[in-house]
């Protein structure tokens, strides 16, 4: 029904940004990664929306791309997985992890996400496997595939969660550790990543 909603961002929170339209003010729930990106206050802002009508409930979901707001659908069609743990997924994991973690059976990595279990993640796996290559592009793909056989993907996948659970989020992680790995060698070990990325957050 909503493709896109383009307006001034009157509001901004990690759970939800209101968009003035001129006439209508749109609440849009967002997960924490888009939130992150969004511009100042009554800056001009374009989110591509999923309208979801539930029982009880009508509700707009908001992200920056296309690509995500089709990977948010998507999961919703996994058994037990509403729009709250879709949001959780995507606002935890960029689409390059989410896609790397589901076609390497990383049920841990994926188990730490909010709200997802280890019976969660196992079925995510087996639902959604078939579906990545209709959901991103063959070069994403290709790119994906490549961190996957990255000799570095287990060292930066344990930096990620660690500094997570020190209470960064994704996306300051990510870039910390994407920093990091420009300034060391290929021969990095998980303790350097580790103290380099803290360095540069």
């Amino acid at each position: 029904m909503f493709a896109y909603i383009k307006g001034a961002l009157a509001e901004a929170t990690p759970i939800h940004a209101i968009i003035d339209t001129g006439t209508i003010g749109y609440k849009v729930f967002i997960p924490a990664s888009v939130f992150t990106k969004l511009p100042q206050i009554q800056s001009q802002v374009l989110l591509h929306t999923s309208f979801i009508i539930r029982e009880n409930s009508q509700a707009l979901y908001g992200f920056l791309s296309p690509n995500e707001r089709d990977l948010f659908e998507a999961l919703l069609n996994v058994s037990g997985i509403g729009p709250k743990l879709s949001m959780s997924l995507i606002g935890h994991l960029p689409p390059e992890d989410l896609h790397a973690a589901i076609s390497n059976h990383d049920v841990n990595r994926l188990s730490k996400v909010p709200g997802v279990g280890k019976k969660i993640a196992e079925r995510l796996i087996i639902e959604m496997k078939d579906k990545l290559s209709a959901l991103f592009s063959s070069e994403f793909i290709s790119h994906a595939t490549s961190m996957l056989n990255d000799p570095r993907a287990q060292k930066i996948s344990d930096a990620m969660s660690a500094l997570i659970n020190l209470g960064y989020n994704q996306m300051t992680a990510q870039k910390a550790i994407k920093k990091t790995l420009k300034e060391q060698s290929d021969t990095i070990d998980l303790s350097t990543l580790i103290t380099g990325a803290l360095t540069n957050v």
